[in-house]
């Protein structure tokens, strides 16, 4: 059964940067050289950000982005010649700019949203272009998912602070792809992950997932700041800063009580907000990109080797795996269930010409022999950060609720909740909820009594 689907490489055909404003007011500026590490370091009387940068705007993720197919092959800096020098607004300037944004969300300046916005401006200044360029393949992905739960579309942002918008970006706990799901939130949002798929990775699944659990988070909460603070550490933990701070819901008056990286999360956001609409003003110009070829999607009912669709049709492993970064080896398990496969329009008809060779054969002692190599020939090229960190059992306090043990709560159902807020809110899941309490569905009543097992 073939069918086409609008992708994120067909997406940069529908979107476009405007170009900056030649007519803004002339602004009071000094410009200075873009400052080096060390330098930008020397600067005195400023609060010390390193220790609370999330994910998305560490050089390792950084590096990982610049090493990612697509932007190797879609994405050029050779026509991006800005000047090397980021003029250093007034606070006056930069405040009224964030002022001005078409947005829905609060967007607050103060020291400490400065000192990121800084941090783009100048140290991750070539991130920045690059993540300009790779927006053009992902922005109208975001946005259709976000306007499809009727949330605002500035979170369209959350995935540059979380992965800096690298769909293979594995965080040091495990988090995986643009929008970094942890497994167990992925799996309360129907994302599948098994040794062979993690749609976690998968641009347009986990954005829809994305945004129901954004929406889950706001009816938990009724604060988009407190919203995105959670989507970082867990509902609990904002649950809990906010007792800490006597009950005050305001994100800079619990700030102290979050973890670290979370309380990084929010000016993170907003400097993201800030420097993807304004690069223009700070001398950053985006990366020129260039129209992939179109794409059809097929789906797959059989198993199937990637190396044996490289062969069909021609294509280099690379692209293949680019184009399907949800499968985590080179087996395509259309056994179990239907499974997409993503080719260019061009190689589509050589794959379908090529008929059964393609597949393996399905008898039970060749797929378990192919299954069981797939699995360890990705286990030794790569093993993930996360896989090494749960190994030595590292952990971190924005992620400790989520993996310690549950005591044995009883909570009690309110009217108009869901199994999957109440799961959130207490840091468990739906399948846990189910066992604890013996429930074959999802239907609960207000008022009922629920147990909570973490």
């Amino acid at each position: 059964m073939k069918h086409t689907c609008k992708i994120l490489l067909l997406a940069l055909a529908t979107m476009g940067w405007a170009p900056c404003q030649e007519a803004r007011a002339t602004l009071p500026t000094l410009t200075i050289p873009v400052m080096e590490e060390e330098e930008e370091e020397q600067k005195d009387n400023r609060i010390n950000i390193d220790n609370e940068l999330p994910e998305g705007m560490t050089d390792r993720e950084i590096d990982s982005l610049f090493n990612e197919w697509a932007v190797r092959n879609f994405i050029s800096e050779e026509e991006c010649d800005p000047k090397n020098v980021n003029p250093d607004f007034p606070d006056s300037v930069i405040a009224s700019r964030l002022s001005r944004l078409p947005v829905v969300m609060e967007m607050p300046f103060n020291p400490v949203v400065r000192q990121y916005i800084d941090r783009y401006a100048t140290r991750l200044r070539r991130s920045v272009s690059i993540m300009l360029g790779a927006s053009n393949f992902y922005t109208p992905i975001f946005e259709e998912a976000l306007e499809s739960y009727q949330i605002p579309l500035e979170l369209k942002y959350l995935p540059i602070i979380e992965s800096a918008l690298n769909p293979s970006a594995t965080s040091r706990m495990g988090a995986a792809g643009l929008w970094q799901f942890m497994i167990g939130t992925a799996k309360n949002y129907n994302l599948e992950v098994t040794s062979l798929v993690d749609e976690r990775r998968d641009p347009i699944k986990a954005s829809y997932a994305a945004a129901h659990y954004l929406k889950d988070l706001y009816n938990i909460f009724g604060n988009w700041t407190l919203c995105i603070a959670a989507y970082n550490c867990g509902p609990g933990n904002v649950t809990k800063a906010i007792k800490r701070a006597g009950g005050e819901t305001d994100f800079w008056t619990i700030y102290p009580y979050l973890p670290g990286e979370t309380r990084g999360y929010v000016p993170a956001f907003i400097a993201a907000t800030y420097i993807m609409n304004y690069y223009c003003d700070h001398n950053i110009c985006p990366a020129a990109t260039r129209l992939p070829a179109s794409s059809d999607t097929l789906m797959i009912s059989r198993p199937l080797q990637m190396s044996q669709v490289v062969k069909a049709t021609g294509m280099e492993m690379d692209e293949l795996k680019a184009l399907n970064p949800q499968y985590r080896t080179s087996l395509i398990p259309g056994h179990v269930r239907p499974c997409t496969l993503r080719l260019p329009t061009a190689a589509v008809n050589a794959f379908l010409e090529a008929g059964d060779s393609v597949y393996v054969a399905t008898d039970t002692q060749t797929l378990k022999g192919v299954t069981e190599k797939a699995v360890a020939e990705t286990a030794q090229k790569e093993e993930t950060v996360g896989q090494a960190s749960a190994r030595k059992k590292a952990s971190t306090k924005s992620r400790k609720s989520s993996r310690t043990k549950g005591t044995g709560k009883t909570v009690t159902v309110r009217k108009g909740d869901t199994l999957s807020q109440i799961a959130a809110r207490n840091g468990t899941t739906v399948a846990k909820l189910r066992r604890a309490n013996g429930l074959k569905g999802d239907r609960i009543k207000p008022n009922q009594k629920l147990k909570i097992v973490k």
